[in-house]
């Protein structure tokens, strides 16, 4: 018998953490460097507050946060024993979302078939969200193996906690499923030529102006893109979280989860308060040709869905994950 050796007794020790944090800061850096010169040469590099505020203004508040994260990046490498810096880190990771917002929802420019008249996309504007992206990823990173080091768990699976079991996972796929539900059954109403909820003239959900060819042919005879989207991303709930979904390829699977998620989860809280404040008649602007209530409560199901999506997904991944080698 091979006598194991006194080094595989000792304990696992990383420099994960030092990498992901290195890697925060770094990005960082750049990210404020590139906003501070923004600022003061003119060019706009695509850098923008909530995807819509521009400016010398926008470019000088977006060095300043982004300057604040490269300092809370470095104070991660310094206090790898501390707990509250990867608990900030999170904060970092909604700021890189706002900046990146637009780009989550990028891969829709694949669907200019079925439509026209859209504004031209901004390449710098995509490139930069799709940097904030990356930012966004990096700090998660950062802050979830901070995490693991101050806990002292493994730094590549945080130890070996217990797989969910399964009815909180399905759970989350039913809600998420029946969060889409007033959606589709809207619009796919809508197509087939009823008008509730619909306050304004001409044909609810299909503007011609903006609808192509093919997008107003399925929608005369009864099929509405978007609905069918939203059918596509019950789907994706229900295969996160039920049995046949683990025969799937993993890495779209989370992919498709955390980009829903994320992309969904802040762009339907937002149309919600926006549906209930018109609603109870706090603000009296709403959607054009809208009923308030179609706002809240069909627009605004999208961040119950992006909530209930991302339980899924993070049931999922720890469902599916493999047994840790290295601990």
């Amino acid at each position: 018998m091979t006598p194991m050796s006194p080094l595989a007794t000792l304990p696992l020790r990383s420099d994960r953490p030092a990498r992901a944090g290195r890697a925060a800061l770094l990005w960082s850096l750049l990210y404020a460097t590139g906003a501070a010169v923004a600022a003061v040469t003119g060019p706009a590099f695509g850098y923008a507050l909530l995807g819509r505020g521009t400016g010398t203004t926008a470019e000088a508040i977006a060095a300043v946060l982004y300057g604040a994260a490269a300092l809370l990046a470095y104070l991660l490498l310094r206090r790898p024993h501390a707990r509250w810096p990867s608990t900030a880190a999170w904060a970092v990771v909604g700021l890189c979302l706002t900046s990146g917002f637009p780009a989550l929802l990028s891969p829709l420019h694949l669907l200019s078939f079925l439509s026209r008249g859209q504004p031209p996309v901004d390449g710098a504007a995509l490139a930069n969200q799709g940097l904030a992206v990356l930012g966004a990823v990096l700090w998660g990173y950062a802050a979830l193996t901070h995490r693991r080091g101050a806990l002292g768990t493994c730094p590549y699976c945080g130890g070996h906690a217990p797989a969910p079991t399964g009815r909180p996972a399905t759970r989350a796929g039913l809600v998420a499923v029946a969060a889409l539900v007033p959606y589709t059954v809207l619009k796919t109403a809508w197509a087939l030529g009823l008008t509730v909820g619909f306050t304004g003239t001409g044909r609810p959900g299909a503007d011609p102006e903006y609808t192509s060819d093919l997008g107003l042919w399925l929608y005369d005879h009864g099929v509405d893109v978007t609905a069918v989207l939203a059918v596509l991303g019950m789907v994706l709930a229900l295969a996160l979280t039920r049995p046949w979904g683990r025969r799937l390829p993993r890495l779209p699977m989370l992919a498709l989860g955390w980009a829903g998620a994320g992309a969904l989860a802040p762009f339907g809280a937002l149309l919600a308060a926006f549906g209930v404040l018109a609603w109870t008649g706090a603000i009296s602007a709403g959607l054009e040709d809208h009923a308030p209530w179609v706002v809240a409560v069909a627009y605004g199901g999208f961040s119950c869905y992006g909530l209930a999506l991302a339980r899924a997904t993070r049931d999922y991944q720890r469902a599916t994950r493999r047994d840790c080698e290295r601990c």
